[in-house]
C-alpha cells in the first residue's frame, strides 16, 4: 500500500474530522457510558481489524478508548488507515445509539 502525500492526508482527514494526525499516525479517543461499554466497543474494533488485517494500537482508560492507526509496512499513513477509521466511527455511532 502506498503512503499518502500530505495533501491526500489533509483531504482524507476531512472525512474523519474527530481523528487527529500525530506524526505518522492518526488517533481518536471515544468515550462511552462505562467500562463494559468501552470493552464491547474494543471487542467490535478487534473483529473489524481482523477482517481488514489492519490493527490499531488501543489504549483503554475506564470509559475512554483511544485508537491509533498507521500502516507500518508503508512507513506512514495509507488509504487503509482512513478506511478503517471511518468503519470505527460508524461502529461507535451504532454503539452509542444502542446505549441511549
Amino acid at each position: 500500500m502506498e503512503k499518502l502525500s500530505i495533501e491526500k492526508i489533509k483531504t482524507a482527514l476531512a472525512a474523519v474530522p474527530d481523528w487527529k494526525k500525530k506524526g505518522a499516525t492518526i488517533a481518536r479517543t471515544y468515550q462511552f457510558k462505562d467500562f463494559p461499554a468501552a470493552i464491547k466497543f474494543v471487542n467490535a474494533v478487534a473483529e473489524l481489524a481482523e477482517q481488514a488485517w489492519h490493527h490499531p494500537d488501543i489504549d483503554i482508560r475506564w470509559n475512554k478508548v483511544t485508537l491509533v492507526l498507521t500502516t507500518h509496512d508503508a512507513g506512514g499513513l495509507t488509504k487503509r488507515d482512513f478506511v478503517l477509521a471511518r468503519k470505527f466511527d460508524a461502529l461507535s455511532l451504532r454503539r452509542i445509539h444502542r446505549m441511549g
